[in-house]
């Protein structure tokens, strides 16, 4: 029996954006972007300077202004060590304040910024730095020099490499653009409904080395909100937070439901909860629906190639659909590939703004996971007839 290639719409009745318009090559696509990332920060920043930005367990913060300020300088340091535009720079420090200067301090300095996983041995961590040509790691000490901020890049330009593991366990670059990114951020920030009144959005324990991670991070900052980085799964140590969004693996969030103490965690002033993977059981959706019952929950599903977004469950829908990880967002298409594809049954494939320029150094690989436009995802995955996705 042949394979055969299958479209799925999305439901319209969830998450729409009138903003999202079919482009000239047939990918839909977000009009009025920023050119770049820099430049949608720098909005920010100059928007929110007195507020804080990012806030760490024990205290320590940085506003806008002084993150910007302190990232500033870190480019000028990169600048005077010879960083050019497009050179990648290995981000390797621990998940907190300094991370967050790090990285944006190599955006400012039109460099490319390439997360190093806490979780790679030595070998692994110098095989990425190798592969990606990192002209620098930052590991300790940052760089200080003159305040540096470079005036930005095009919407097609890398902006971000993103190391993941294939399907037998080997490492390959994920290249993703301005666009990407960009477009990634305004949807999430557009499906959650985040406003700019000063959300305090509570990471515990934070990936961001990981594009899904860093899209948490950017989609908190750029409506003004403060990102509070946590690196305790104890819900006793997450009072006192303040934090009226939490986001947190599903797994620990299901844990902390199953805590009495967090029954009453900021209950009542809680906002969102998010989390990310392949969906929960019905049981487990009614359990943290039941502990954070005034809370919004946004399960997003996404893969490094399709910048950690791409698919979101309606909250309404946690519990009729539970297991599923939602539908199509702020752009993306999906379709099944496969003799059972017309059936609803086969190889999830995705197209949209957010989905990667492709791997790094390896045109052969990237020619084979597309399909025209479309993008080999590799899950197997079943789709109902209003679009939603249960991944197999």
């Amino acid at each position: 029996m042949l394979s055969s290639l299958v479209e799925y719409p999305c439901h319209g009745a969830f998450f729409r954006d009138d903003r999202v318009v079919r482009a000239r090559d047939g990918i839909l696509r977000y009009g009025g972007l920023n050119p770049s990332l820099t430049e949608l920060l720098d909005v920010a920043v100059h928007r929110y300077a007195g507020r804080v930005a990012v806030e760490e367990d024990d205290g320590r913060s940085l506003t806008f202004s002084q993150l910007w300020a302190a990232a500033a300088r870190i480019a000028g340091g990169l600048k005077e060590r010879g960083v050019e535009i497009g050179d990648r720079v290995a981000v390797r420090q621990s998940m907190g304040l300094g991370w967050v200067e790090a990285f944006i301090g190599v955006l400012l300095a039109g460099g490319v910024p390439v997360g190093i996983s806490p979780a790679l041995d030595d070998a692994q961590s110098e095989w990425v730095i190798a592969d990606s040509g990192s002209v620098l790691i930052l590991d300790g000490e940052m760089p200080d020099g003159v305040s540096y901020i470079d005036d930005g890049a095009g919407p097609e330009e890398l902006v971000l490499l993103s190391y993941a593991p294939d399907a037998s366990g080997s490492l390959r670059g994920v290249e993703l653009s301005n666009e990407n990114l960009l477009s990634t951020i305004e949807s999430v920030v557009h499906a959650r409904g985040f406003s700019d009144e000063g959300l305090r959005n509570l990471l515990v324990d934070p990936e961001l080395h990981t594009v899904g991670s860093l899209v948490e991070l950017l989609s908190t900052l750029v409506v003004g909100g403060t990102a509070l980085l946590t690196a305790s799964r104890d819900v006793v140590t997450w009072r006192g937070t303040g934090a009226d969004v939490l986001t947190a693996a599903p797994t620990v969030l299901v844990q902390a439901a199953e805590n009495s103490k967090a029954v009453n965690f900021v209950r009542r002033t809680l906002r969102w909860i998010d989390y990310r993977g392949v969906g929960l059981s019905a049981d487990q959706a009614r359990l943290l629906h039941r502990t954070f019952p005034d809370a919004k929950h946004f399960l997003c599903w996404g893969m490094t190639e399709t910048c950690g977004a791409g698919l979101a469950l309606p909250d309404e829908c946690a519990v009729t659909h539970a297991g599923s990880v939602g539908i199509a967002f702020g752009g993306m298409e999906v379709a099944l590939f496969g003799p059972d594809a017309a059936r609803g049954y086969g190889e999830l494939l995705c197209r949209g703004p957010g989905v990667m320029r492709g791997y790094w150094n390896r045109p052969e690989v990237t020619e084979k996971c597309f399909t025209g436009d479309w993008f080999h995802t590799g899950d197997t995955a079943c789709i109902d007839s209003d679009g939603f996705v249960r991944i197999v």
